[in-house]
């Protein structure tokens, strides 16, 4: 089983621990082929392995080719029959996949528990815009933490997601939610899936975006709807007001900051970098690299290709005076 170590814990990463029926009629097709291929390996090995003890050389014999067979019209007719029919099979269940996982275009109607979210991966983070749920507009912006609602035995809450592209192409893989689906440049791709499972998911990135494609991870936060409907309702409030904080927002929007994050109610309206909105609300900065906390806060402020080499975010060398304002101020975005 795969594991990767999420703030001290191990999680899950396994197509075989399937957490939706998405990801399941993957496993399953994995499971047939996997089969088929395990049946060929022994038939061809054990054949191999019988000719090579019974066409051994034998003491005293007289060296030379053994007997040659030619023209075995039986022989070669199962020879291409047989792998002609383990294709054609092994098409046919790949096809039926293909279909049972592929999303359809879908519109938001009141009542029907589905959750609609632009995902658009940039280099090297991910945009999540949500459109609406169970037919309510919702229309805020997040980043690298995607929030759904779970599912029970009577009630179905799917996620439909459309993927774009900001920049290069990239590739959206949740292995326990579902397969891998393209961002394309100039292109929409579909993902749906579902779960009745909460905790937290983790995947990747599946193509080669630039320096820090690696460091480009996926985290998926399945929650109960009461959960959800608080988490929902907490980023759709405008940024946190605290006084004891002006003077490192003054700062902050001194700055050029402003020109690439977005704050809702303030001049930063930036649209290429995260929206810092509700900033602290999230687990971990910098796409999951590290945990969101004061230190490592200051640490990016001050030098993010300390953390994330390569990142398209400056170092703005401010002081540290700046920065500890800029970073107080930060902490209050919750």
């Amino acid at each position: 089983m795969l594991l990767a170590a999420v703030e001290g814990r191990m999680a899950d990463v396994s197509i075989f621990s399937p957490a939706s029926p998405q990801a399941g009629w993957i496993v399953d097709l994995a499971i047939l082929a996997l089969a088929i291929i395990g049946i060929i390996f022994l038939v061809v090995e054990g054949i191999l392995f019988y000719s090579i003890w019974r066409f051994r050389r034998k003491k005293n014999e007289a060296p030379g080719e053994p007997a040659q067979v030619y023209g075995s019209e039986p022989i070669e007719i199962a020879w291409t029959a047989a792998p002609t029919m383990i294709v054609f099979f092994l098409v046919l269940v790949t096809t039926r996949t293909l279909w049972q996982v592929e999303a359809a275009p879908v519109q938001p109607l009141e009542g029907d528990q589905s959750l609609f979210v632009t995902v658009i991966g940039h280099q090297w983070w991910w945009e999540y815009r949500y459109d609406s749920y169970d037919g309510r507009k919702l229309g805020f912006i997040t980043a690298n933490e995607l929030h759904i609602p779970i599912g029970d035995g009577e009630t179905q809450r799917p996620v439909h997601l459309t993927l774009q592209s900001g920049d290069v192409c990239h590739s959206f893989w949740i292995p326990r939610l579902g397969g891998k689906v393209d961002l394309i440049p100039g292109r929409s791709n579909l993902l749906s899936f579902e779960t009745e499972q909460p905790g937290l998911y983790l995947g990747q990135c599946a193509e080669y975006c630039g320096a820090q494609h690696a460091n480009m991870m996926l985290r998926v936060v399945a929650e109960t709807p009461a959960e959800f409907e608080a988490w929902l309702a907490n980023e759709a409030a405008p940024a946190v007001e605290d006084p004891a904080v002006a003077e490192g927002k003054a700062t902050f929007l001194a700055n050029s900051c402003v020109n690439c994050h977005r704050v809702t109610g303030t001049a930063a309206q930036g649209n290429g970098a995260p929206d810092l909105t509700h900033l602290m609300s999230r687990d971990t900065i910098a796409a999951g690299q590290v945990p969101n906390s004061r230190s490592n806060l200051r640490k990016w402020v001050h030098d993010p290709h300390a953390i994330k080499p390569g990142v398209l975010m400056p170092a703005f060398g401010l002081s540290s005076e700046e920065e500890n304002q800029i970073v107080e101020y930060l902490r209050t975005l919750k």
